[in-house]
Order: C-alpha cells, then structure tokens, then sequence
C-alpha cells in the first residue's frame, strides 16, 4: 500500500489506541497533568469526559502505563457493563483475590476491604480506571460509590477514575447521584482538536511511523480536515488514512484539498465538503439579484395592461 510510496514504517493513522502515538497536545497534556495531581491527592472520584472518538481511551491506557507499580496497584475495567456483584468480582479478579466465585456478596466486600487494606499497609494507592464509564448501569454505578466508602482512619482505600461520554455527565446529574456528584473531586472535559492542534497532530504521528519528509498535508488540507472531522481524532484518522491512499493511487506526493473532499465522501460521520452547497446559495443569490433587477420593470409591465 501507501506505506513504502511516502517512506513510513507502519500506518500512521491506525485506530487501534496505540500509546507510541500519543501526541502531548495541549488538552491531552493537561488532562494527564490534572490526573497525576488528583491521584497525588488519594481521595475521590475523578472523572474525564469527551464525545466519542477524542481520545478518551488513549489517555487511560497512557495513565495506566505511566503509573508507577511500586506506588500504585492498579486495576483497568475496559467493559463496566456489569452488574454491581459483575463488577466487584472483576475488581477481585485484578486485585488478584483467589477463589472470587466461590464468595457471596459478603465474603466478596470482606475480602476486597482486607486486600485494600494490605495493600495500603505495603504503601500503595490502589486506584479504579473504568474506560466507557457511561455504559454502567445505575445500580453498578451506586455500588461503586459504596465501594469507596472502604477507608482506614487516615485515608480512603480506593480512587476511581472514570473515563466516559457525556452521557455519563447527564447521569450523574440526576437527583439519585447527589451523594456521587459530591464525591468527584477533579474533572476534565476533552475539546475536538482546532487546526493547529491537528496540524501537529498529523505531523507527529507520520513522525512516529518513520516520515521524514515535507509536510504530507498542505494548510488548506489540514483545514478541510477539520471543518470535515469536527476536530475529532478517531474521524482525523479515518480520513487522514484515505487521503494517503487517494494521494498514492495518483502518485502524489502531497496530500491536496481534493484528495480530503474524496475521503470526505466516502466516510460515515464525516462532514461533507461545503462546495456543492455554497454552488446553491451562489445560484440562490444570483436569482434574487436577477429578481430585484427586473422587479421595476416588471412592475412597470404591469401599470401599462389593461
């Protein structure tokens, strides 16, 4: 395919959330600067939110490899589709408690609030990262809160950090989650990338994948892309994908406008190119200019019959 045409190693683009192409942005930078100063606090809830597609998985996989193991024992649910007793014996299952099936509900709470405590007692913060949080049913999201009220006289033995969509926002405004509301100490909200942002963006990750050449996308192209993604990565890779395969079944050795408005059209989700309906409104224009010329004389055509 493209990857030999424009010297790359891999694809630049895959959707796959790969951490090696992980772009210190702005808003990725400050999410993850917020989330090691919220973990260093030990309390709470912590709550990350974006649209679909910003990045929200690869900001989790990003903190869960960062985080040092002799400090933190960490446990990743990617599937929080669970019921409450589903999602305490996952949590078991990664804290490595033996025999979870074989507990009842209170053996379960027994034996997670003894792990917790060992661990605290080794000088660990065990910390929760649930990725689609938004996908939690409501009784499973009111035990988890249940599950934080685990503490020793000094500090609480678990921190949560949940990764959703804004749905999960809408959730937790309800009345019934007051109690959970109150306990999310820090929050961050994910924006859609802006030209700049997705020009290094872009950059970057064909860096990564070995590119050392000229920029592949001109200005105009970058700004086609994100009037045409919304500014959103996971549709920034989509169609950054498809423009180098457009540029390569040409030849081309830069990736033009044209090229973004072929993978524009060809892509669910997309935003399509504004060519065709600024041609409408032009004709639009054109025909009230022509309507308001004529409107005198018409007018006078008419004073004139009988």
């Amino acid at each position: 395919m493209y990857e030999a045409f424009f010297g790359l190693r891999e694809k630049p683009f895959a959707l796959t959330p790969n951490t090696d192409f992980l772009v210190q942005l702005a808003p990725y930078q400050a999410c993850l600067n917020l989330l090691r100063v919220a973990l260093g606090e030990g309390e709470g809830f912590i709550k990350v939110t974006g649209e679909v597609g910003t990045g929200k998985t690869l900001l989790c996989r990003a903190l869960l490899n960062e985080l040092d193991s002799e400090r933190y024992q960490v446990a990743w649910l990617p599937n929080p589709a669970l019921n409450p007793m589903g999602l305490r014996q996952a949590l078991a299952h990664e804290l490595h408690i033996a025999d979870v099936e074989e507990l009842d509900n209170h053996g379960l709470l027994s034996a997670l609030h003894q792990r917790l405590i060992e661990l605290a007692a080794a000088g660990k913060s065990t910390v929760v990262l649930i990725d689609e949080a938004q996908a939690l049913p409501s009784a499973t999201l009111e035990g988890l809160r249940l599950l934080t009220n685990l503490e020793t006289e000094q500090r609480k033995l678990l921190q949560v950090v949940l990764f959703g969509q804004p749905e999960l926002d809408a959730t937790l405004a309800r009345e019934d989650f007051r109690q959970l509301r109150q306990r999310i100490t820090f929050s961050y909200r994910l924006r859609p990338l802006d030209v700049r942002d997705a020009s290094r963006y872009l950059q970057e990750r064909l860096a990564v994948a070995g590119y050392r050449g000229e920029p592949l996308f001109s200005g105009a192209s970058v700004r086609l892309l994100v009037r045409g993604s919304g500014g959103i990565p996971r549709l920034l890779n989509i169609l950054a994908n498809k423009c180098l395969m457009a540029a390569y079944g040409e030849g081309a050795r830069q990736v033009a406008p044209r090229h973004v408005r072929r993978a524009l059209e060809d892509t669910e989700g997309a935003r399509r190119s504004s060519s065709r309906l600024s041609w409408w409104l032009l004709a639009g224009g054109v025909s009230v200019c022509l309507l308001l010329a004529v409107w005198p004389w018409l007018s006078q055509v008419r004073e004139v019959l009988p």
